[in-house]
């Protein structure tokens, strides 16, 4: 679900209901600022299970973090 800024803040109450039931988009002169997820779904475990074979299996999720960093941002972490 995608929403505005706007219609974000002045319904938060609602959108943290619907969260539990998908993802929210959030907007802000059309472009994308943000992205609501529910705390109880782990992404970057569902993630792994995609990735399998493409990420080797003796790296944890937070050296993959430290490496998705340091290629941004072009520093050590």
């Amino acid at each position: 679900m995608t929403v505005t800024a706007t219609e974000f803040k002045n319904n938060m109450g609602k959108y943290l209901e619907l969260v539990k039931q998908e993802d929210i988009t959030i907007t802000k002169n059309g472009k994308r600022v943000g992205v609501l997820v529910d705390p109880g779904v782990r992404t970057i475990e569902n993630l792994c299970g995609i990735l399998k074979g493409v990420v080797p299996d003796d790296i944890d999720t937070k050296e993959i973090k430290r490496m998705r960093l340091r290629e941004k941002y072009e520093v050590n972490v």
